[in-house]
């Protein structure tokens, strides 16, 4: 089909106005095909429109004047003429329907809070249920985008989505074997890169497929946002947990993009790296630095293997950092754990692979097929009468023959075929990410297999391969605030409302403790700042978790590091009290001693006791800023003069609410900083020149700021 509208039509008259709709997360919506079929419901009550979805993408709206003068050029330059989903925008200014229902089990992070209809129709789920809850709720309708490739006729790809839809789709076929009217619908947007492995699929799996040159508009993209100081050291700490030759897994946001800036030191430039270990103390951990990381180069490199494939992990492939190979087949896998068999084709590895009676001396057709699809041997090499024949060459099936292995020793060179390097289930990012995917080289390109959730998230199914793939696996995640005893909050606000959702992240933390050597690593900021005051992001209690307290592992904030696994509740306490922000160490003490939970002779040791942002400035004044503390440190689609307006506006928005934010007015009302350099910012905010009263006001606050991110001494 070449129009959406006559897809919408199809899709009406098919199921009789009853729809209910299955998206997939973030950037696989076909948006052109979802606001023609939401239209349709808008116009005629008789539609019955049910979305089952999350992460629906939408422009990041401003909350202030200013923000409004810095966001729209830049997301006019960055978002184009990106394609809203109009469903959101009436869910934002609750205007859907009521013949129209939205239930998503994940937000954008923040953006839900005060929306009671998006809060009421959340589904709290966790990811490898959602195929499963889909399902359940009698979904007739799944739709997405997909990508298209000349090299692939009669083939599209899932791309960016075949997370749930691998999983979904033979459920959906089940109910169409019964009876049941089901549709599935794909969309094609020629700029999606196009990915291949599990995300390829056969154009038959659609029952209708648009390609609408009405829907090629901008792809939706998630620009790098800055990372602050606080956020790069707890991405240090948590670098030094990373064990060499393991796995992987790792969430977007700043403190991922720190995790990812200092393993690429330790990878690219070791000394300075260790530099930085010891300037903020990583000694104090050394025992479980040696035990379960490290400090020193990726020699073997790690096998990534992430729900979300983001920018982040694409810098660590291409920084050399996740490099290691894993096959889907677990002898062949526990022969390479094990370093008997290096990943190569040649005379030794067919002798290894004889020795452990994987195969034998004399081929049978099941081996030589197996030899051939992983790359041992050549594919044009045959066995007929018990002879292997290349060509017009006759070998004798003997691995072990003299003529047989010199006339195959030549043509055994290389790695291995089928080696997969990175496995993701979705993915979002930045638009030099997409680019980077569209124009990767074609060995690259097949060793990052975009797959479904149910592989990537839990061990269930292919249970022995994925644990001789997984082995030292490091699975992080975030949290924004944890309790002393160990529970991690990082979907829902105590009240009830929900921020994000779960995700994975239960799933990975039940991964850590299923694994042999594996741990699951929560990356936390110890502290926060709102209107002015410092409140702690470690807690005694709080109404919610996401993960409990009986899965507790591994928390890491800008302090330091708590390993919890295996720990009584006082040695717990003790260990989240030495990372938590010396400002707040006395009164969650006192919490926890009038809990019975410690001896009240406890004391926070001497290293800990000094725990302070000033502290840490102080040691950070030591190193060279742009290499230990970039700002930007995976690129940025902000210029020069944004990335300077972001940290002016951002310390604004810090003194609101301050007593100092009122002087800081009564500072401005009195009197205009003039100087020169501020122009270009000016400019760029729409107050280089003033008319009314607030605009000066506002140029004044400006310049304030602008003033203390300049020159903040």
């Amino acid at each position: 089909m070449t129009s959406v509208e006559q897809a919408v039509d199809e899709v009406v008259r098919r199921t009789g106005g009853d729809i209910r709709l299955g998206l997939p997360l973030g950037l696989g919506k076909p948006n052109r095909f979802v606001n023609a079929l939401y239209q349709r419901a808008v116009r005629d009550k008789n539609v019955r429109l049910n979305i089952f979805t999350a992460l629906s993408l939408g422009r990041p709206v401003a909350g202030s004047d200013l923000e409004k003068r810095f966001l729209k050029p830049f997301a006019e330059r960055i978002f184009g003429d990106y394609e809203e989903l109009d469903y959101l925008l009436d869910q934002r200014r609750g205007a859907l329907p009521p013949n129209v229902t939205v239930q998503e089990f994940f937000f954008q992070p923040g953006s839900q809070l005060g929306n009671k209809n998006a809060q009421r129709h959340y589904i709290s789920s966790n990811y490898t249920h959602v195929a499963r809850d889909l399902n359940a709720a009698g979904v007739n309708v799944a739709a997405q985008m997909v990508a298209v490739s000349e090299q692939a006729p009669g083939q599209l790809s899932l791309a960016c989505n075949p997370e749930v839809s691998l999983d979904l789709m033979p459920l959906l076929e089940a109910r169409r074997a019964a009876g049941e009217v089901i549709l599935a619908l794909a969309q094609v947007h020629h700029d999606l890169p196009f990915m291949g492995g599990d995300a390829l699929v056969d154009e038959t799996l659609f029952d209708m497929i648009i390609d609408d040159e009405a829907a090629q508009t901008r792809l939706f993209s998630t620009p790098n946002m800055p990372v602050s100081r606080q956020d790069h050291l707890v991405g240090l700490h948590t670098s030094t947990l990373i064990r060499d030759g393991g796995l992987l897994q790792i969430g977007i946001g700043a403190l991922g993009d720190a995790l990812v800036h200092h393993a690429l030191l330790r990878e690219r430039d070791n000394a300075f790296y260790q530099s930085e270990t010891r300037a903020f103390g990583c000694d104090r951990f050394a025992g479980l630095i040696e035990r379960e990381g490290g400090l020193n180069r990726f020699e073997d490199g790690l096998y990534g293997c992430s729900e979300m494939f983001t920018h982040g992990l694409m810098s660590l492939v291409d920084g050399g950092v996740i490099r290691r190979p894993v096959f889907a087949d677990e002898a062949l896998q526990a022969l390479i754990n094990n370093k008997t068999l290096r990943p190569e084709a040649s005379l030794a590895s067919l002798d290894t692979l004889c020795e452990a009676g994987i195969i034998a001396r004399h081929l049978s057709k099941a081996h030589l097929h197996w030899l051939q699809r992983f790359g041992f041997l050549p594919d044009d090499l045959r066995l007929d009468k018990e002879q292997l024949i290349q060509g017009k060459v006759t070998l004798a099936n003997d691995l072990f023959d003299e003529d047989t292995r010199a006339a195959l020793a030549p043509q055994l060179r290389g790695p291995l075929r089928g080696g997969i390097i990175m496995h993701g289930g979705f993915f979002l990012g930045p638009a030099a990410f997409y680019e980077r995917l569209r124009t990767l080289p074609p060995a690259l390109a097949a060793s990052i297999n975009m797959t479904r959730i149910s592989f990537i998230n839990q061990l269930y199914g292919d249970e022995a391969l994925k644990r001789q793939q997984r082995g030292a696996a490091r699975f992080v995640n975030t949290a924004f605030q944890a309790t002393l005893l160990g529970a991690a909050v990082s979907d829902q606000l105590e009240d009830g409302r929900v921020l994000s959702g779960v995700g994975g992240q239960y799933n990975f933390v039940c991964q850590a403790h299923e694994l042999e050597g594996a741990r699951s690593i929560l990356m936390l900021r110890a502290w926060r700042e709102r209107g002015g005051e410092a409140a702690s992001n470690i807690v005694f209690s709080y109404g919610h978790n996401t993960i409990p307290r009986h899965l507790r592992d591994i928390f890491v904030t800008e302090y330091g590091i708590a390993d919890l696994r295996g720990k009584n509740d006082a040695d717990v306490v003790a260990a989240m009290l030495n990372i938590s922000d010396s400002r707040f160490q006395d009164e969650l003490l006192e919490q926890a001693v009038n809990a019975g939970k410690i001896s009240a002779s406890w004391r926070v040791p001497e290293p800990f006791r000094y725990n302070t942002p000033e502290k840490l400035a102080e040691k950070a004044a030591r190193l060279d800023q742009d290499k230990a503390f970039p700002r930007f440190p995976l690129g940025s689609d902000f210029d020069d003069t944004e990335q300077v307006l972001l940290s002016a506006l951002g310390w604004l928005k810090e003194k609101a609410g301050q007593k100092s934010y009122l002087e800081l007015g009564r500072e401005v009302i009195r009197g205009d900083i003039d100087d020169s350099r501020y122009l270009p910012y000016l400019t760029r905010m729409q107050l280089a020149k003033t008319g009314t009263l607030r605009e000066r006001l506002q140029r004044r606050l400006v310049t304030a700021a602008l003033a203390t991110v300049l020159d903040p001494t």
